[in-house]
């Protein structure tokens, strides 16, 4: 089982933490956790891109000159593809870009992530995030208690208001529940803090 450091809010360690094999543990899988962001990425797309047919666009009613005589091409419409201001053919239309993945391997892409996070030593284990007065000073302290300069996710567990609010307005940083936890946010993120808590839950749910 991989250990590591358990630190308090003030960045000391305190102890360890032994974490499950199956979940923190594994082979990060590359392929499975490029697949999971390629899908989170289509799932948000909003597909309302839209083009007008010839049928579509405004006027083009009347046959802009008869059929034979004139020594021109035929034209029936001024708003056929090939004019100036016509219509598009074979355009984008809203259409909807979400595609579901097996929840195999949504399971592997996101214990991947985990794990490569623990590989490259950017998970941090806080025994305990209380920020009771949900104060932006207080977390912007321990974050750099932790010694954390760049980029974070903090994961926390469901009772966790306060500590969400209080990381609101911190440039780089994104606050998550267990349950919304996702891979995108695991790779986007330098460093992944997460409390004792939410861990215990994260094996629960994911062992």
């Amino acid at each position: 089982m991989p250990k590591v450091d358990l630190y308090n809010m003030s960045g000391e360690v305190v102890g360890n933490i032994e974490l499950q094999d199956s979940i923190f543990g594994i082979d990060p899988n590359v392929q499975v956790m490029h697949i999971a962001v390629l899908n989170q990425l289509a799932n948000r797309r909003q597909g309302t891109q839209s083009t007008k047919t010839k049928s579509e666009v405004r006027g083009g009613g009347k046959k802009p000159w008869r059929q034979k005589g004139t020594g021109r091409a035929r034209q029936g419409s001024i708003r056929s593809a090939q004019w100036i201001k016509g219509g598009i053919v074979l355009g984008p239309k809203p259409r909807s870009y979400s595609y579901t993945l097996p929840k195999k391997v949504k399971r592997l892409a996101l214990k991947s992530a985990l794990s490569s996070k623990v590989v490259d030593n950017d998970i941090l284990v806080l025994d305990n995030l209380a920020v009771e007065d949900g104060k932006t000073k207080k977390m912007a302290s321990i974050l750099d208690n932790l010694k954390v300069d760049k980029s974070a996710l903090i994961v926390l567990s469901d009772d966790s208001d306060l500590a969400a609010r209080a990381a609101r307005n911190i440039p780089g940083v994104k606050t998550a529940y267990v349950n919304t936890i996702n891979v995108f946010d695991l790779l986007k993120y330098e460093k992944c803090i997460i409390t004792k808590d939410a861990v215990a839950k994260v094996e629960e749910v994911y062992a």
